[in-house]
């Protein structure tokens, strides 16, 4: 590889850091937001919108809570964890997960990894359909901006940190949790992003 090579390939890996570092910061803003002044409530920010590769959204494209998980996510799964097994009062249990979400937990982007994750139902067609893919879009919108992620998919397993991390977060929030529940990951590829408006990468 000679030196113009090498040099385009550096920027190009910059930018999508850049796009993967305002992407994450976006959301942690938004549930931020969330935690802080909509009890906790999903926005559609945080409800992206699944469209197979080459489709374009409409009013039939379901969505899906998708939840960011730490790089290093143990300290939070046994935080988790006991604050479910501490009180069966899912008022008490709500209220103590809006405690700790609303301190410094999205506080720091860099904190968390870009895969994120989703449960559902162990019965869910629509997981079978999404595992039944190689790629699926994720479209995101809010506060007049959006992204388009094209993001692999995969089936993680129970003793996975991150299933453990999302099965707890999920049950702080809902007391009717489903057992054995499909928890799938989503992989972003940052050399296929869409963003509107465009992140100003000048200088990269």
């Amino acid at each position: 590889m000679d030196e113009d090579q090498s040099a385009t390939v550096i920027r190009l890996e910059a930018a999508q850091q850049a796009l993967r570092h305002h992407f994450l910061g976006w959301q942690c803003r938004l549930r931020q937001l969330c935690v802080r002044e909509g009890e906790g409530r999903p926005t559609t920010g945080m409800r992206p919108h699944l469209v197979r590769p080459g489709k374009e959204v409409s009013e039939d494209s379901p969505r899906i809570i998708v939840l960011l998980v730490p790089q290093y996510p143990e300290d939070s799964i046994a935080v988790f964890r006991h604050m479910v097994r501490k009180t069966h009062d899912p008022q008490e249990r709500f209220k103590q997960a809006l405690k700790v979400l609303q301190s410094v937990y999205f506080q720091y982007p860099e904190d968390f990894s870009d895969e994120m994750t989703a449960l559902f139902a162990p019965t869910s067609e629509l997981a079978d359909q999404l595992l039944g893919l190689s790629e699926i879009d994720l479209l995101f919108n809010q506060y007049n901006q959006s992204y388009r992620l094209r993001c692999a998919t995969r089936k993680l397993a129970e003793n996975d940190p991150a299933y453990q991390a999302t099965f707890w977060h999920n049950a702080l929030f809902n007391a009717s949790l489903p057992a054995n529940p499909t928890v799938i990951a989503f992989q972003p590829d940052w050399t296929q992003v869409e963003a509107d408006p465009a992140i100003n990468l000048a200088g990269i």
